[in-house]
Order: C-alpha cells, then structure tokens, then sequence
C-alpha cells in the first residue's frame, strides 16, 4: 500500500464543512475529462492509487485507465462500497427486490437475478453481499485493485445494528475472490478492532479520521492516540485536515508523527494543492523512516 492515497471527494460534492464548496466542486467536476485531468496531475506528483467510491462516473475513469495502461503502468485503484446513494435512489425508484437485480452482474443474469430473489425472500445476507460485492466491483475489471474497502456508512451500520458476521463475509469474499486486502472505513476505530478482533480478522486496515482536533473520531483524541499505540492494525488517516479547519503543514506534522499510520489520503481540485500537500507529506514523513 503506497503512503499516500488519492480521495475523490471534490469530484462528487461532497464537503464536510461547506456545502457552498461541494456545490461549486460538484459543478466544476461535472466533464469526466476535468476528473481525469486532476487524477494525471496527481500521477505527475507521485501518486500512484486512487481511493474512490463506486460512483456511476468512476466507471468512466475506469475506462480511461483501461485504455490508456502504457501511460498509466503502475496505476491502482481502491475502490469504496457501496455507494449509498445509488441503492437509495433505486430501492426509492424501484422497490427493493427489483433494486436487486438492477446491480446484479451481467453474468448469468437470469440465474443471478434468481438467486438474489430467493436470497432477499429467504434473508441469505451472505449470498447477498456477495452479490453486490461483485456487481460494484465489474467497473473495476482488468484493473489493479489490491485493497478494497467497505464504506463507513455501512460498517458502521453493521456495528450499530449488530450484524458482525457480515464484516467476515466482506473479508472472507474479497480475498477469496479478489486476491485482495479488504478494507473498512469508519468513524469509530476502537469499537471497529474490538468486533474484528472477536471475528479473527487480524491486522485489519482500518480508514477513519485522524486528526488534531477530533474532527469526526468517536471517542476522541485521546482514545485514537492510545489505538494507534496499543492496537494491532494497519491504519490509514483520512480527513487529516478536518476539512480545511487545520493548516496543512500543522495536520500534516501531527498525522506523521502518529505511530502505525501506514498511508494518508487527501483529496485535492489542483495540481498546485496536490503539490504541496504531498511535499508535506514528504517533508514529516520521510521515506527512509517511515511514520514515528
């Protein structure tokens, strides 16, 4: 896992802090072509993975990198699910059984919309999920996707509602037929350890906001810093700027001088704010050393 990660929240509204900006950012990125601009001014910077949702245009991205792999050689994705949105608006649309099997794959569709059908009727969560774990990752084929991480709001509703097994079939799928690290986002890291550590998942990687003032960390600073101490996991920091109530270089000093940090991701609309948050990244954390 490279250290530093690329986030695709500018390109699809999405800001924690104004929704002035997200609107402004969402009509800025509405061409595919101004995504991908951003994406290969990243590359030119160093990095080398983009984390992103499964978002309906990241399919377009996808293509793009598909064909253009002698540009692109070492160029990963880490895809996010689901995107919560979409099946909001088609269980909204189309009810739920339908909803289904509008996101099962292509192949052997017959079969599959049948099998999702009986699956929904008799509550197989597991054949389930799989399901829908091999439908968002189609947009990914032929891609590199060595992590792939299950989004917060859907691991944090499986620890809210108690549905831990469902973390495992996430786990067990991904590896088993991905060949891929498996991934959960969250806004609660020490409850997230506690239930994958009943579950045997050992060293997970585990994405969540880290950063000075708390911002979005239940349980607090206090409680993040004595994790990342004692815990054994793997974790990547995202939101490390709070969403602009920090300074970088402050942010970014503090984040690298956590123990067990692994990678930052950031998201960024120019090349110049790619630049320099990256530079900082490279300044506090160097190579050699790697984080405190």
């Amino acid at each position: 896992m490279d250290r530093v990660l690329f986030g695709d929240n500018q390109f699809f509204g999405v800001n924690h802090m104004s929704e002035e900006k997200a609107r402004a950012q969402q009509m800025r990125f509405q061409d595919t072509q101004a995504i991908i601009d951003v994406l290969d001014g990243a590359y030119q910077e160093g990095i080398r993975t983009f984390m992103c949702t499964t978002h309906d245009r990241v399919a377009e991205v996808c293509d793009y990198f598909r064909a253009n792999r002698a540009k692109y050689p070492d160029y990963e994705f880490f895809p996010c699910m689901p995107y919560a949105h979409k099946y909001a608006n088609a269980v909204t649309e189309h009810g739920m059984i339908d909803a289904l099997r509008k996101f099962l794959p292509d192949d052997g569709a017959v079969g599959a919309m049948v099998k999702g059908g009986l699956a929904l009727a008799n509550k197989d969560v597991a054949a389930i999920m799989r399901l829908l774990i091999d439908a968002e990752m189609k947009m990914f084929h032929g891609l590199a996707t060595p992590v792939i991480f299950m989004q917060n709001v859907i691991t944090d509703l499986l620890l809210g509602v108690g549905m831990k097994g469902s973390l495992r079939i996430f786990h067990d799928h991904v590896r088993e037929k991905y060949q891929a690290e498996p991934g959960f986002i969250t806004m609660n890291t020490p409850m997230l350890l506690d239930v994958l550590d009943a579950l045997g998942i050992d060293n997970p990687i585990v994405c969540s906001n880290i950063n000075k003032i708390g911002f979005r960390m239940c349980g607090g600073i206090e409680l993040y810093e004595k994790t990342l101490a004692e815990r054994r996991f793997r974790p990547v920091a995202m939101s490390v700027l709070a969403s602009g109530a920090i300074t970088p270089r402050e942010a970014i000093s503090y984040v690298c001088g956590l123990p067990k940090v692994e990678a930052i991701v950031f998201g960024a609309s120019s090349r110049a704010n790619i630049r320099h948050t990256k530079s900082l990244i490279d300044e506090f954390w160097p190579v050699s050393g790697g984080a405190a």
